[in-house]
């Protein structure tokens, strides 16, 4: 993972454009970035093309890391926090093939 923020900070880094990403615009990108991954699925199950999946995918992801990257989160260890957390809130015999929202128990 050290590698593709690495490259990542290069990319920025040669195009100066780090003076644009603030946390705040990193986030609005990600959502932006997000909501033309969800496009590929409008109106069908799956996406026409898997190459376009692929580079919103992608950009997703790269938005995410670089928010990561600005607060130095360490990403193993805020997934892994997560999950404990989630495991809590939706316990296996409440939760096992519902989709119920978790209130709803």
């Amino acid at each position: 993972m050290e590698e593709i923020i690495k490259t990542i900070r290069k990319f920025n880094h040669d195009r100066d454009w780090n003076q644009f990403h603030t946390p705040s615009n990193l986030a609005k990108s990600l959502v932006i970035e997000a909501t033309e991954l969800l496009e590929l699925f409008q109106w069908q199950e799956e996406p026409k093309s898997v190459e376009s999946l692929k580079e919103e995918l992608a950009d997703v992801f790269t938005y995410a890391l670089m928010i990561a990257d600005h607060y130095n989160f360490d990403l193993e260890t805020i997934i892994n926090d997560k999950i404990k957390k989630n495991a809590k809130k939706y316990p296996i015999e409440k939760a096992k093939g519902k989709a119920d929202k978790y209130d709803e128990y």
